[in-house]
């Protein structure tokens, strides 16, 4: 059930890059909530590539096509069954990696778990393809959030290490053949004071593993993260005070959560994305096959910096998990208000 999130609502999510469709099955939402396809698909449209010199040249079709769940535009309480179809595949572009893995990618790992019966196209199930399935879920997830006044938002904050200059550290990126890495940060505001669990359920721990599920992501942080190890306890703190009659905290060095619970503060991350491992200057590697050492150029359409196109992404996960912890919380799921 690796492909499969949720305790109170259950996301699943199918398909390969090059399958026929990939999509999702969406449990457990409450019924009666009109979702507004016009912002999904401005939502999903950001996530798609094609649009501007700076991406993969591949034309994705980023329309889901809803086959259950609605019933009048609304939620009807069946699960909720959405299909994107694949289009503008060349899987010829992936034949020499079927016996040479591609350095950093899923590739070599896949073949030792699925002793090579998996589809290798594109990176098949574990491509950055089925971030559009997440998102169609994802948006979803914003939008009941949204109408609770909770907003999710994400922005692209570095690339190489640099917050100006991005188009064209990219753009220099491509002519050498070459690929960048970056930092996005999220924010959740009006978040209620209470939302999450201890241990396990932990609001940063439900959020990181929804943000994993995103190829690329390398690495999460809530608040100073990495840096508090360099503050001392005085510095690092975040004290209360009573201010116009209600407790407020003077500070958000933990990111708005501690003990794996939401604080009522704006609630913050930040994520690291790897380069993209697919690039045109020739790397090492091996054939399965004959057992040796060969040179690998792969060809196809990849993105330069597939952080540009992560930020809808990264929002999409941590609404869905936001979603998940609330509505399994009666302090918080009676109160929810998802229809007129």
């Amino acid at each position: 059930m690796a492909s499969v999130f949720g305790n109170n609502i259950k996301l699943s999510i199918f398909g390969q890059s090059h399958s026929d469709a990939i999509g999702i099955s969406f449990d457990g939402l409450p019924c009666g909530f009109k979702i507004d396809m016009e912002k999904l698909q401005i939502f999903l449209d950001r996530r798609a590539p094609g649009r501007n010199t700076l991406t993969s040249k591949r034309s994705e079709n980023a329309k889901p096509e809803f086959v259950s769940g609605l019933f009048d535009g609304k939620t009807c309480g069946a699960p909720i069954a959405a299909l994107i179809y694949n289009e503008d595949v060349k899987s010829e572009d992936y034949d020499d990696i079927k016996d040479s893995p591609r350095p950093s990618h899923a590739d070599f790992t896949a073949q030792c778990k699925f002793r090579a019966y998996q589809d290798y196209r594109g990176g098949g199930h574990f491509s950055g393809r089925l971030t559009a399935a997440l998102c169609v879920a994802g948006g979803i997830a914003i939008q009941m959030l949204e109408r609770n006044g909770i907003t999710v938002k994400a922005v692209l904050e570095t690339v190489y290490g640099n917050s100006s200059g991005i188009d064209e550290l990219i753009a220099e990126a491509i002519l050498e053949g070459d690929s960048l890495g970056g930092n996005i940060v999220c924010s959740i505001e009006g978040l209620p004071c209470g939302v999450g669990e201890p241990m396990f359920d932990g609001l940063e721990n439900r959020i990181s593993q929804a943000v994993f599920a995103i190829p690329a992501v390398k690495g999460i942080e809530f608040g100073d993260g990495f840096h508090l190890s360099e503050l001392r306890g005085s510095e690092a703190r975040d004290e209360y005070i009573m201010s116009d009659g209600k407790i407020a905290i003077t500070g958000n060095h933990n990111g708005g959560i501690l003990g794996g619970i939401s604080t009522g503060e704006t609630v913050n991350f930040r994520v690291c994305i790897k380069p993209t491992p697919s690039i045109s200057i020739p790397s090492k590697s091996v054939s399965f096959s004959r057992g040796e050492n060969v040179e690998l150029k792969i060809s196809g359409r990849h993105d330069p910096c597939i952080a540009v196109r992560a930020v809808p992404c990264i929002e999409a996960a941590a609404a869905i998990a936001v979603l998940d912890l609330m509505l399994g919380d009666i302090n918080f799921s009676g109160r929810f208000v998802f229809n007129d």
